[in-house]
């Protein structure tokens, strides 16, 4: 099917801070690549760098085959970006506000206000379309930043954080969303705080920590290396956690994860052990009130590759990859310049929409 994405040991600096040191990864053509990470860990950057926001110190990238850096005019003809935020003009409506994207894009007003049409359609926005966008809900403002970054039929689609701050239902609307693009043969860079999100679209998933790719793999290949199942159990009293911990990691082998309700997770390779398990607990006199067995999940990955848990998974808080992505719209304004400048010095509109 071959590649539309393609990083091979990009490297991003900021000062003495490297928020991408040396990452390598691709993505097929039609798929959704899933991006995880803690705060800092580069996945903001890694999106700017491919959607020619800002230059890669080290290494190179392409996109639908053409360098970031040296065919930045291609690669912006090919994609469109939607951020953590709605980016849309909120004293517009929402047919103004795809209307102008188009023009921006080079479409004549006719063709503009039919793709206006035709997307605010698709996306259920047809009864507000008249409507100021700052009259809109969380989850329509963030179905018109996506059908804005649509406008130009991109092949490739970035979408950084883009249910950050939805409520459940608007989530799963932009997960079928998603699921009908690549469907239709579009190929999506999710990054995402939401576990289960990345487990629900992603065909593949990088993992990246302190701007190093940690793992690689499907979320079944990265759930297989966790272990065969986790064991979780909660005890009675309090003063009983440390001792339980302590005797599920001799007999499991690998270090429990204590959460934050006194919850108590091992991963387990063998499903047999638990009997011994609580043979043990019940010769230290530990009384149980929970004890349960199930298939790991990517927040086992997460925890077992970077030794925690998302940051703001369970509220569901925008990244900010500190020190590191905040600085790409502040000291790195020269690298912003030349990639959205023309060699003429000119502007390129024809680039991501949104």
């Amino acid at each position: 099917m071959g590649y539309a994405i393609e990083a091979e040991g990009l490297v991003k600096r900021f000062g003495d801070t490297a928020a991408l040191a040396g990452v390598s990864f691709t993505a097929e053509a039609g798929t959704v690549l899933g991006v995880l990470g803690p705060n800092g860990a580069g996945k903001t950057t890694a999106t700017r760098v491919l959607a020619t926001l800002v230059q890669p110190t080290e290494g190179t990238a392409r996109v639908g085959g053409h360098d970031v850096v040296r065919a930045a005019h291609q690669v912006r003809r090919l994609i469109g970006l939607t951020g953590q935020y709605a980016g849309v003009d909120e004293l517009l409506t929402g047919t103004e506000n795809l209307i102008m994207i188009g023009r921006l894009l080079g479409f004549s007003r006719r063709d503009s206000r039919a793709r206006a049409a035709e997307l605010l359609s698709r996306f259920g926005l047809t009864e507000a379309a008249e409507r100021p966008a700052r009259t809109y809900s969380g989850g329509m403002r963030r179905r018109l930043d996506l059908a804005a970054s649509l406008v130009g039929r991109p092949q490739v689609l970035f979408l950084d954080e883009p249910t950050t701050g939805l409520d459940p239902r608007s989530r799963t609307d932009l997960w079928d969303i998603v699921r009908g693009l690549t469907a239709g043969g579009v190929t999506v860079l999710l990054t995402t705080q939401y576990l289960e999100e990345a487990d629900r679209l992603a065909d593949d998933i990088i993992v990246l920590d302190r701007g190093r790719l940690i793992a690689h793999g499907t979320p079944d290949e990265l759930k297989a290396e966790v272990g065969g199942h986790v064991l979780e159990m909660r005890v009675h009293h309090d003063a009983d956690t440390a001792t339980a911990v302590r005797l599920a990691a001799d007999l499991a082998g690998t270090a429990p994860e204590v959460r934050g309700d006194g919850l108590v997770a091992v991963a387990i390779t063998d499903p047999a052990i638990m009997p011994t398990m609580v043979r043990r607990l019940d010769d230290a006199h530990i009384v149980l009130t929970e004890l349960s067995m199930r298939k790991p999940g990517l927040d086992e990955v997460f925890f077992s590759l970077t030794g925690h848990r998302p940051d703001n998974a369970e509220t569901g808080g925008a990244e900010t990859e500190a020190g590191a992505d905040d600085l790409d719209t502040m000291a790195d304004a020269g690298d912003l310049d030349a990639a959205v400048g023309e060699p003429d010095g000119s502007t390129d509109r024809e680039g991501a929409a949104a």
